[in-house]
């Protein structure tokens, strides 16, 4: 069904399948059992999920999360009665991070902050640091999301409380290794990275982009004045994974 190898210039373990159905039953089998193991209330076994644009990212997270929170009652019965299956794992994406438009405008040059909108410095990785730190050591905690229809993060919209066990959070500069971004991907018990065939991601990332709207000579123009750049920058932040989740294309 899927297999986990280390590559013969590398440690990491690499997991790829036929079907990325399978790489999602794959990785809830894997997380289930740790979290059910923990000895705690508030422990929460916390996954950073990281990859460029376009590698499917969202999806997996929460494909992942509803596999686990299917699998929780079957595995997880004599661990923690009080842990409604359904509320087993949740995703906390990075999005709800973003800088907001006015913090933008203030910017010394607005219209390049506009314009590079996604890249790490568009965002507020202390915020994030924060979040993730009250959420371990607390237990629970209030997150923004993001509202794409307004372009802007809404305040305290996702609520990660004591009866989640697994929290994926997934992003783009989880795993960077440079100024806070850093010390965020400390907090996390396992660091996964989403690999994917760059043209195979811009080619989504252009759909997208056209889908919402945007007439195709702007959303290739935003491909290469944004998301490749961003997308090459995070590629280097592979090797600082604990897991390389191989993607697959169907359409080829």
């Amino acid at each position: 069904m899927y297999q986990v190898f280390c590559g013969k210039q590398r440690e990491t373990p690499v997991i790829e399948a036929a079907c990325m159905e399978d790489i999602y039953d794959a990785l809830a089998e894997r997380l289930v059992p740790t979290a059910a193991a923990a000895s705690t209330s508030n422990y929460k076994h916390i996954v950073g999920l990281a990859g460029p644009p376009g590698a499917g990212k969202t999806t997996l997270a929460s494909e992942v999360a509803r596999r686990i929170n299917a699998l929780w009652p079957q595995k997880c019965i004599s661990f923690d009665s009080q842990v409604d299956p359904s509320e087993a794992a949740i995703v906390l994406p990075m999005d709800g991070f973003h800088l907001y438009q006015h913090q933008l405008d203030a910017m010394e040059d607005p219209e390049k902050a506009h314009a590079r909108r996604g890249a790490p410095w568009t965002f507020d990785p202390a915020l994030l640091l924060r979040c993730l730190e009250t959420m371990r050591d607390q237990g629970s905690v209030y997150a923004p999301s993001f509202d794409h229809g307004v372009g802007d993060p809404v305040e305290d919209d996702i609520f990660v409380d004591v009866r989640h066990k697994v929290v994926i959070v997934e992003g783009n500069y989880l795993l960077l290794e440079e100024s806070v971004w850093k010390d965020i991907s400390t907090i996390f018990d396992e660091k996964w990275f989403v690999d994917v065939d760059m043209e195979i991601a811009m080619e989504r990332v252009l759909q997208r982009h056209i889908s919402t709207g945007k007439p195709p000579h702007v959303a290739k123009w935003r491909i290469d004045y944004n998301d490749r750049p961003n997308a090459e920058l995070i590629m280097k932040s592979k090797n600082n994974a604990d897991l390389i989740v191989k993607s697959v294309d169907l359409s080829r």
